[in-house]
């Protein structure tokens, strides 16, 4: 029995969806699914409904292209309404969310509990003499604004920096009801840290990626592995013995199809595996 992850399916792209349709069955095995599926709701439906029936367990957590409210989407929800029924779309499936109890692994390996989260980002990820309200200027001056800042609206909160906020305040406190004696894998779409980031290209994209309120929660609380994706950038990385696992498969140019989607899984407990 092994615990496997995954992030960024996008399956608006045709080639990702039939490279999930292809996926061999893991009938013993449980599956992190850590964000951006794809933009819409029939997105997680296919793949929960493909990766329910090939894993035991599923552990689902949002990705920003999830939450997008794109002008197509005729219900509309936008912000925590949206996020609330991506939530339960995954319930239906029997799918565990950032809103559920979490759930310990049972399999070979540690006994530790495996906490889904929903952080966001709050334009922090910036250099020190770049202020809060010249983030947005400093990136569009490289030419780089988030599609984000169109489609993933932060209703009813005020802006996506105090959506952030509000997740991590409610995190935290469910985090500090955690013995400190039981073993953590964390699980987040976006990086926990910003030395994580690697963006040679692009690298004021960083303020789309992550909030320093974070920084230290591999060492405040038990944290053994965090799992995360967003980056496109697949890779492991320790930080004070903490195993951070960047986990996602990306867009058709960033995955080799002659090798399968299953290639890109990320083998995280009981130990680990290379990539593809």
């Amino acid at each position: 029995m092994k615990l496997y992850a995954i992030s960024d399916l996008h399956l608006g792209h045709r080639i990702n969806r039939l490279a999930l349709e292809a996926m061999p069955f893991y009938p013993d095995d449980w599956l992190i699914l850590a964000g951006d599926v794809g933009e819409t709701e029939s997105h997680l439906h296919f793949a929960l409904a493909h990766l329910t029936l090939r894993f035991a367990r599923v552990i689902w957590a949002p990705g920003n292209h999830d939450l997008w409210t794109l002008p197509t989407d005729r219900k509309g929800l936008r912000g925590e309404a949206k996020y609330q029924r991506l939530v339960s779309i995954c319930r239906d499936y029997g799918v565990l969310t950032p809103e559920d109890q979490y759930v310990q692994w049972t399999g070979a390996g540690p006994a530790c509990l495996l906490v889904p989260l929903f952080l966001l980002y709050d334009y922090s990820f910036r250099p020190d003499n770049v202020a809060a309200e010249q983030a947005l200027d400093w990136a569009a001056a490289a030419g780089l604004i988030c599609v984000d800042e169109e489609l993933l609206h932060p209703d009813p909160h005020p802006s996506r920096s105090d959506w952030c906020a509000a997740r991590c305040q409610y995190t935290e406190s469910r985090l500090r009801a955690i013995p400190p004696d039981m073993p953590l894998v964390l699980i987040n779409h976006f990086p926990l840290r910003q030395d994580l980031l690697q963006l040679i290209r692009i690298p004021r994209f960083s303020l789309w990626c992550g909030t320093n309120r974070t920084e230290e929660w591999h060492v405040r609380f038990p944290v053994s592995v965090v799992v995360y994706g967003h980056l496109h950038m697949r890779g492991s990385h320790v930080r004070n013995g903490v195993r951070f696992e960047e986990v996602s498969l990306g867009y058709p140019r960033d995955w080799n199809q002659h090798h399968g989607l299953h290639r890109y899984l990320r083998e995280i407990l009981p130990g680990q595996q290379t990539y593809a």
